[in-house]
């Protein structure tokens, strides 16, 4: 068995033919998104920093397209599609957005939540769990040969999604 991990930083994405794990670490106002093909056992695991790329496109430089939520799930799914997944039999799953700052009434953890559900359903792929919003920080595993994700949070243990 191949006990291969990849780590997925800040404003990154992997995709993976099954076996292995995709990780990602420090999911607070991020979110993470795991897509999954369950017939191909193909994942893909996404963090997201922002929620739109709009103000950033057009400045003369390219933008790094696994920062925000719209250009990062499309781009992902494309990712997971060269390497022989199916559209058609992705889900979805996802987790953070937390409120890390009590003080500031505009959220961008509800923002990219917000924005990771809406470009999903313009995508017609269904989310079948979620762990989101709060005020802690999370790490997201996805194990690619079953597509099972698990949310670690200190001090509220580890949950299934």
């Amino acid at each position: 068995m191949d006990n291969d991990i990849i780590k997925v930083k800040i404003a990154d994405l992997a995709v993976k033919r099954e076996p292995g794990i995709i990780v990602t670490i420090g999911l607070g106002s991020c979110v993470g998104i795991a897509l999954y093909d369950p017939v191909n056992r193909i994942g893909g695991l996404a963090h997201i920093l922002l929620s739109d790329s709009a103000q950033f496109r057009g400045r003369g430089t390219s933008i790094n397209k696994a920062k925000f939520a719209d250009t990062a799930i499309p781009f992902m799914a494309r990712e997971m599609e060269r390497i022989g997944a199916r559209r058609q039999h992705f889900l979805a799953k996802i987790a953070g957005g937390s409120k890390l700052f009590p003080n500031n009434n505009i959220s961008v953890g509800e923002k990219n939540v917000e924005a990771v559900i809406r470009t999903l359903k313009e995508m017609g792929i269904a989310i079948r769990g979620q762990d989101v919003g709060g005020n802690y920080g999370r790490t997201m595993r996805l194990f690619v040969d079953s597509g099972k994700v698990l949310i670690s949070t200190v001090g509220k243990g580890e949950k299934e999604l």
